[in-house]
């Protein structure tokens, strides 16, 4: 195989393989079973994840410690260790140090129930997006530099 053909089958798969997938018509990529995930976006500010965390549609999570967790749905791994899959989320969520020994995330108490929901809201975000690149902030955070919010 010539490296012409080696370097077009790899800028394919970079390509194409995110799309392959993807969210239709706004809804999750993957689903939870028995997720809840309007229980989850509650869940999301009494665990206080937004302390450290951007998370679209909770109030006040506009946290910088760790990543943003803007169009998650749309993301191929976690934490870049593991696939971005329900059973990989709802373990990370309950405790991250079993995939990703190093992190600072720290163990937050999730119950079983209580990662599966909260894994079921982080799903629904990008979900109305198919295309384009990660959002860093939520739009509506810049809402106050164009003059229009609080």
């Amino acid at each position: 195989m010539s490296a012409a053909s080696r370097h077009a089958g790899l800028l394919v798969a970079f390509f194409a393989g995110p799309l392959m997938g993807c969210s239709e018509g706004g809804q999750p990529r993957h689903v939870v079973p028995d997720g809840d995930a309007d229980r989850g976006k509650r869940l999301i500010g009494a665990y206080g994840c937004g302390a450290c965390h951007v998370v679209p549609g909770v109030a006040g999570a506009r946290g910088t410690v760790g990543p943003p967790l803007t169009d998650f749905g749309l993301r191929a791994y976690i934490a870049g260790a593991v696939a971005n899959e329900p059973e990989n989320l709802i373990r990370w969520i309950r405790d991250p140090r079993v995939i990703e020994p190093g992190t600072v995330m720290p163990p937050v108490g999730a119950t079983a129930a209580d990662a599966r929901d909260i894994a079921a809201y982080l799903y629904t975000l990008g979900a109305d997006r198919a295309l384009g690149p990660p959002r860093l902030v939520p739009v509506d955070a810049l809402d106050p530099l164009r003059g229009g919010g609080p």
